[in-house]
């Protein structure tokens, strides 16, 4: 009997069933996936994939961040225009423009005062020490804690900027995946370098900046192998505040600068040197009242809290007849780029905003000092500018020009980033033809400053808390190897002799096993000797415990093998 052929099986039968297979299957890939960037690290693909998450992640924490400055200002000021925040706040009741920063003071002392250990805001200066010892890694609670108290700071009056609360609160976001994938500490600093980079271009819609400040400034070399995954991250944050803001400058020029190149030039090298001078007062000034304000604040026994409220009432005074200082000034900046100001307000403008500045930063109050060498940088070229061109009319150009090429070098000079600063100075005006003004003035600046200052604000910040990152890695290196994680103990083969390591103690020639080799090594200058005995000292009377002995040899070797290593890190 014929058997008829078995039915033809329905072609879309096996797709339903792959497709639910595959479906099914994505979870499984993903764990896997994930379990293998966590053991074994990401590879260059997902690297860059995960550097346009946190690209898109900083970027997004940036625009909140300036979003709820407005809101803060908004509501407490009352103003629907902040960016002419101190005009109008010039029309409020004097008590208002007193007690509001008074009471974001208080709020921010209460806030430093419960999650962080000194009371202090963090920002730059502790990205920058993250990078260099800490495996690209910040401290989370508080850099959140920082990053709330800068925005009531900025918020509430205080005369600071932006830019470092948010390139802290990336370097977080940036730890918190460093720790998540188990990164090494060169994928850790570059996880930390695409985050500072789209925080940064968020910021001021200004992607090229962003990319190198993050190399300059942050990771301080431009390795190739960072390159790629950083400009990812920057233009991701661009995006961002393009999407929010929409792609407009931040300061609008009223017309090109025209310069009268040979003749005008040495006027801007003049600039730049005074432009250095004046960076270098803001710095100290700064420091000055934090060193007064911690003098104060001991000899009063005046609770640590009560510090940023005290800070507070002194910018409230100040703004009763200055109320340009409130906030990050953009406003006066943008006067002082336009020429809408005369000469003495700008000279007067310009020391005012120093001493406000200092007061904030000084105060503990939390911000950034990017945006305000910004407007001091752009009020000392107006000043300058309507001298020379006074002096000279027949051979100078627009007066604004040297504002804007004041506003460049006073920054590059605070924040020792002459490149990635000149950067953000035409990305933020969107004039490139006035470029050789800008880098003249620039260059000098900032080779003065370094030379009368720690390099900038930021490495001398953490020169002044014994950080030693300003002489680059040779420097700082030799604090980061513990002497007991380097000594032979006693029961090594190649250990010291007991006899001669008993003598060295009786001579009172030893090391603790908590020192670095930053301590150690200076001593085998001094004692000639081969290796020194690790001991811990207890009360007197008492005999020393003997932990080992750390070889001259030993720590060369290991201080060798970490410049080896970064070498290699940088030129990779």
């Amino acid at each position: 009997m014929y058997q008829l052929p078995s039915p033809v099986p329905r072609m879309d039968a096996p797709r339903t069933n792959s497709l639910t297979s595959l479906l099914a299957g994505i979870p499984t890939a993903i764990g896997d996936a994930w379990s293998l960037i966590r053991t074994r690290g990401p590879g260059n693909i997902q690297f860059w994939f995960i550097a346009l998450l946190i690209g898109i992640a900083a970027g997004a924490a940036a625009v909140l961040f300036r979003l709820g400055i407005n809101v803060l200002q908004e509501t407490l000021y009352g103003t629907d225009n902040v960016r002419h925040l101190h005009s109008f706040a010039a029309t409020l009741p004097w008590y208002s423009i007193v007690l509001i920063p008074v009471f974001g003071g208080l709020l921010v002392g209460i806030i430093l005062d419960r999650l962080t250990d000194d009371g202090r805001a963090k920002s730059v200066a502790e990205v920058i020490e993250g990078a260099a010892l800490n495996e690209g890694r910040v401290e989370r609670k508080e850099g959140f804690a920082s990053a709330v108290a800068s925005m009531i700071t900025l918020g509430t009056g205080g005369s600071s900027g932006r830019e470092g609360p948010v390139v802290h609160l990336a370097a977080v976001l940036s730890s918190f995946v460093a720790d998540k994938i188990n990164a090494s500490g060169i994928t850790g600093r570059d996880l930390l370098g695409c985050a500072v980079a789209a925080a940064v271009s968020a910021s001021f819609n200004a992607p090229i900046a962003g990319a190198l400040f993050a190399l300059e400034v942050v990771l301080r070399h431009f390795a190739v192998h960072a390159f790629a995954p950083i400009v990812i991250a920057s233009v991701a944050g661009t995006v961002i505040n393009r999407l929010t803001f929409g792609d407009v400058t931040e300061f609008m020029l009223m017309d090109e600068g025209a310069l009268a190149f040979y003749v005008e030039l040495p006027a801007f090298l003049i600039l730049g040197l005074l432009s250095g001078l004046v960076a270098v007062a803001l710095i100290w000034s700064v420091f000055f009242v934090e060193d007064a304000g911690n003098h104060l604040q001991e000899r009063f026994r005046v609770p640590r809290f009560l510090r940023p409220a005290a800070a507070g009432l002194l910018l409230g005074l100040v703004a009763l007849a200055f109320p340009h200082i409130i906030g990050v000034g953009y406003e006066t900046t943008s006067a002082a780029l336009t020429g809408q100001l005369l000469w003495h307000e700008a000279v007067v403008f310009c020391m005012v905003k120093v001493i406000a500045v200092a007061i904030t930063m000084g105060g503990r109050m939390g911000g950034g000092i990017f945006s305000p060498s910004l407007m001091i940088g752009a009020l000392l070229g107006l000043a300058f500018g309507l001298t020379a061109t006074s002096i000279f009319p027949n051979v100078s150009g627009s007066e604004t020009l040297y504002a804007l090429a004041g506003m460049g070098a006073v920054a590059a000079a605070v924040l020792g980033a002459p490149i990635s600063t000149t950067l953000i100075v035409f990305e933020l005006t969107g004039d490139w033809q006035t470029g050789l003004a800008v880098m003249v003035a620039v260059s000098l600046s900032t080779a003065l400053t370094s030379k009368l200052v720690d390099r900038s604000f930021f490495l001398t910040q953490l020169e002044r808390r014994n950080v030693h990152l300003a002489k680059g890695p040779q420097a700082y290196l030799l604090s980061l190897f513990r002497v007991a994680n380097v000594m032979r103990k006693p029961d090594a083969s190649n250990a010291a002799p007991e006899d001669a390591v008993w003598a060295a103690i009786e001579e009172g020639v030893w090391v603790a096993p908590n020192a670095t080799l930053e301590t150690a090594l200076p001593l085998f200058d001094k004692t000639t000797r081969p290796f020194l005995p690790v001991v811990t000292v207890g009360a007197e009377g008492e005999v020393p415990q003997f932990h080992g002995a750390l070889f001259h040899v030993d720590a060369l070797r290991a201080y060798n093998r970490a410049l080896a290593a970064t070498a290699e890190e940088e030129h990779g």
